[in-house]
């Protein structure tokens, strides 16, 4: 029987872990928040007193969201 050969490996380099400063990151949490407050709008008060669109077509696309979210709607 013969003995296979055995080759050393090098270990792989350490990974840079890069940082995030808040002020590049600030912009998009205020993007997210917009973004979240217009989709609770939608869940929410849409199609209410203070609709924005005619018809029922929001209310039927986030009408599942509302009962999930405690809203009442009927």
């Amino acid at each position: 029987m013969s003995n296979p050969k055995v080759q050393a490996v090098a270990a792989p380099a350490p990974v840079a872990v890069p940082t995030i400063s808040v002020a590049s990151l600030l912009p998009w949490l205020l993007f997210a928040a917009l973004l979240a407050l217009v989709a609770l709008y939608f869940v929410s008060a849409e199609q209410g007193a203070t609709s924005v669109f005619s018809g029922t077509g929001v209310h039927e696309w986030v009408h599942d969201a509302r009962h999930l979210l405690g809203f009442p709607c009927h």
